[in-house]
C-alpha cells in the first residue's frame, strides 16, 4: 500500500446526505501507541488488518491485508481495546475527489468528520460546501483517540 495523505474537516450541515449510501463499519486497535496502530475493521462484507506508523504532517506509512470476517469478529470482541469504533461510512465524488463522511455510534454517537485522501501533501482541491473547519492536526479526531477518548466525553 504505502503512504497515506489524508485531511480531516468537521461538516457544516447535512447536504451531504442525499448523496451516498453509507456501510456500517466496526473496527477496533490491536495495538496503539505513538509510533503505530494496528487496527482490525469490518466493512460491511469485508475485513481487514491495516498497519498504520506514526503520522508525521498528514502523512504516514499504512499497510492494509484482507482478512476474514470470522476472525476479525473474534479479534473485535476478545482482543481489541474496547470500546470499538462503531459508524456509517459515505462515499461523495466531488470535484474529482472521493470526500468519505464518517457518521459515528456508540461513545462517539454525534461526530460527524469528513475526511479525503490525497496524492501529495501539497495537493490543492475544493472543499464541498458541507465542509468546515479542518481538523488534520486535532489527535482527538483520530479514530484510534477515539477509542480512550470518546466523544460522549469531550466539552461540547
Amino acid at each position: 500500500m504505502g503512504t497515506e495523505i489524508e485531511r480531516k474537516f468537521l461538516l457544516t450541515g447535512d447536504g451531504w446526505r442525499d448523496m451516498a449510501v453509507g456501510i456500517e463499519y466496526r473496527q477496533g486497535y490491536l495495538g496503539l501507541d505513538k509510533e503505530r496502530t494496528v487496527r482490525v475493521r469490518i466493512a460491511g462484507d469485508q475485513a481487514f488488518l491495516t498497519i498504520k506508523g506514526k503520522t508525521n504532517g498528514i502523512s504516514r506509512m499504512e499497510y492494509e491485508y484482507p482478512i476474514p470476517v470470522e476472525d476479525a469478529s473474534i479479534l473485535l470482541a476478545e482482543l481489541c481495546e474496547q470500546p470499538i469504533i462503531e459508524k456509517k461510512r459515505y462515499k461523495i465524488s466531488y470535484q474529482g475527489f472521493v470526500w468519505e463522511v464518517d457518521e459515528f455510534f456508540g461513545k462517539n454517537e454525534g461526530l460527524l468528520v469528513a475526511e479525503i485522501e490525497l496524492e501529495e501533501e501539497g495537493q490543492e482541491f475544493e472543499k464541498p460546501p458541507w465542509v468546515g473547519m479542518e481538523v488534520s492536526s486535532d489527535r482527538r479526531y483520530c479514530n484510534a483517540s477515539l477509542v480512550k477518548n470518546p466523544f460522549s466525553g469531550w466539552e461540547h
